[in-house]
């Protein structure tokens, strides 16, 4: 729990200091939709964090949670995946990894694979500079695999 509010902290100063250099309003209901997308698990979508949200009693429109989880990532906060379903879905930017994803059940595992991010992160491209990568690996999981 200690952990988590470090990195809630350090999240809210990295917003601050993002807002304050492009000279953004720095308001409660950012914070709070940053706070509650660091409790979420991983890979949660636009209704999830609304819905948890409203669970929490804190009403904000879903339009403030698209606007503000587009500002997270571009503060570098979060990371937006499309993966099969081609819904957005985000979490905490804690480094590049792997995905792989079942496609029969949805879920979604994460791998981290440091050679291979650290190539992609690092190998020179025209014109390009990577700041993540998101590889994304479809198959069978093991329980619906034996389940088939």
């Amino acid at each position: 729990m200690q952990t988590q509010r470090s990195e809630i902290q350090l999240l809210r100063n990295q917003l601050t200091e993002f807002m304050q250099a492009n000279h953004m309003r720095k308001t409660p209901e950012r914070y709070a939709i940053l706070e509650k997308a660091v409790e979420l698990s991983a890979h949660f979508g636009v209704d999830q964090l609304y819905n948890a949200m409203e669970g929490a009693g804190y009403h904000v429109s879903k339009a403030t949670v698209y606007n503000t989880l587009e500002l997270l990532c571009q503060a570098g906060i979060l990371n937006r995946h499309i993966f099969a379903t081609n819904q957005a879905r985000y979490e905490v930017a804690r480094g590049s990894h792997l995905h792989l994803v079942c496609r029969r059940c949805g879920k979604i595992r994460e791998v981290d694979e440091p050679d291979l991010t650290a190539r992609l992160l690092t190998d020179a491209y025209d014109e390009f500079h990577p700041e993540y990568s998101s590889t994304i690996v479809y198959g069978i999981c093991d329980e619906c695999y034996r389940k088939s």
